[in-house]
């Protein structure tokens, strides 16, 4: 039946209108981003390019959005939230597994790169993928870092005592949180993400890497995505099972108020070592930024001069002050003895002997927890832990608690995430930890040189492809064939051999 004319003038009165419906997710642009997705896509692959060894960079990039999105939520709820409460505990479950498995098959990709000498014939892509994976092992330290809790403590201590061997600690410093969450969620992840940019397209301009050798055969075919997306499925499933089975686990932080309140004459004698000159910090070693600072002042003169200021009691500290050398020398050893003894704070405020009042005093101060908000308030950041962290690493009380769950050094500790058995994080440290256990009696070898050790070793990873020699030994030893065989390879299977 022919069209009523009315409707065709009406129809063609209004040009924007068609016959034909839009669909919805034209409507959304979801097409378009449809579009914009497969631009990005490797359509043609050699036979052997869809097993799953083959294609493990799309499941980085699948972990690396899941990393982004739990961190992100993470941020906006804070560290209360994801430590202490049900949904925020799976949050920061989720991201700890995702960041196990991503670590782990960068650790598989780069064993496929190197088992078959991609490197051959793309360098500059090696190069890009040994430099991604040693900013994932700065992502991940100083994901620690943050986290909060005792584990965090204990690696920002150990962390920046590397730091500060290599002589960066004035540019790296783990003890300050606000420092450590700028690296983690901005500087490192930038970094990534242009270093991941600029791998990938290199990769996709080239296409996967070909066998290099001539015994080897193969045929180009279409990629499979449908099924990549069906593993990438199974990856997200895998990291939701360990999240809910095998929490990210959290050991409470040890605070100086803490100190005070279970072992105040180690709070004391502690005290007492800082205003002689004598404590750990004090005499530390690496003598650059952030330590530098007087320990006397920081943790003595500057926290009495508020208490004395708040309750409006007798300035002991300057009658210490003014005595002779000798005399104050007599008053802080007495004072020695008396909290070596175990001597009552409660008695030793009101003490005759200023050095027994001053320390005294500062114990019941930092067992109220004003102690602790006067520290912070020095550095006028409350995330910036140097002075707290240092102070609790003098006392004792940090190896104490890391001997308790098993954190020491000689006890594998930097492997671990928490103080369960199965809870073991960077494992990849473990020839770090074997070379710092080994070297532990040197008395020459430090921080520094385990560092350089350290940074030589991926510098050769690095550089891998461009060293003589060394760069045939997986040739040599046929590495390939873990790869390259008749279960990833049809041809192979088929007894088809590749034409000269």
């Amino acid at each position: 039946m022919p069209k009523n004319p009315q409707n065709a003038i009406a129809d063609s009165s209004n040009p924007g209108k068609s016959d034909v419906t839009e669909p919805q997710s034209d409507r959304l642009g979801l097409s378009s981003i449809k579009q914009l997705m497969q631009s990005f896509y490797i359509n043609e692959v050699p036979s052997y390019g869809n097993n799953f060894f083959f294609t493990i960079g799309v499941y980085l990039l699948e972990l690396f959005g899941i990393l982004a999105v739990t961190g992100i939520v993470m941020l906006v709820f804070g560290p209360y939230w994801w430590n202490l409460t049900l949904v925020g505990t799976f949050f920061r479950s989720v991201h700890l597994w995702a960041a196990e498995a991503f670590v782990t098959l960068i650790f598989v990709h780069l064993l496929v790169q190197f088992a078959t000498s991609s490197f051959k014939k793309k360098k500059l892509v090696w190069v890009l993928g040994a430099a991604m994976l040693f900013l994932v092992m700065l992502e991940y330290a100083f994901g620690i870092g943050v986290q909060g809790g005792f584990v965090a403590q204990w690696n920002a201590k150990a962390g920046a005592d590397l730091w500060n061997g290599m002589g960066l600690g004035y540019w790296v410093n783990p003890l300050n949180m606000a420092a450590v969450l700028g690296w983690h969620i901005a500087i490192v992840p930038l970094l990534l993400v242009i270093l991941m940019f600029a791998h990938y397209m290199l990769v996709k301009q080239k296409g996967l890497s070909k066998p290099y050798r001539n015994d080897i055969p193969y045929s180009m075919v279409p990629a499979n995505h449908k099924t990549m997306y069906k593993r990438m499925a199974y990856v997200l499933v895998v990291v939701l099972l360990f999240a809910v089975i095998l929490r990210s686990p959290y050991i409470a932080p040890i605070s100086i108020q803490h100190i005070a309140n279970t072992t105040p004459d180690i709070m004391a004698l502690t005290l007492m070592q800082e205003f002689n000159f004598t404590s750990a910090t004090a005499t530390y070693f690496d003598t650059i930024d952030p330590y530098t600072f007087s320990t006397r002042n920081v943790y003595v003169s500057v926290p009495y001069s508020s208490y004395v200021g708040i309750t409006g009691s007798r300035n002991y500290e300057a009658e210490l002050l003014n005595e002779s050398p000798s005399a104050q020398n007599a008053s802080l050893g007495f004072a020695a003895r008396y909290f070596d003894s175990n001597g009552s704070i409660s008695k030793g405020i009101n003490s005759s002997n200023p050095a027994i009042a001053m320390f005294s005093q500062l114990t019941r101060m930092a067992q109220t927890g004003l102690y602790g908000d006067q520290l912070k308030g020095e550095v006028q950041n409350p995330l910036n832990e140097t002075y707290e962290i240092r102070f609790i690493t003098d006392s004792g009380a940090l190896d104490t608690y890391a001997t308790q769950y098993d954190l020491r050094t000689s006890q594998w500790g930097m492997l671990k995430a928490g103080n369960l058995w199965w809870q073991i994080g960077s494992y990849w440290t473990a020839p770090y930890n074997w070379m710092e256990i080994v070297t532990d009696g040197i008395p020459w070898w430090g921080d520094l040189e385990n560092g350089l050790v350290a940074l030589a070793a991926f510098a050769v990873l690095i550089f891998f492809p461009f060293i003589p020699g060394i760069r045939d030994i997986p040739d040599k030893l046929k590495l390939y064939k873990i790869f390259w065989n008749r279960h990833t390879i049809p041809e192979m299977k088929k007894g088809i051999k590749k034409k000269p």
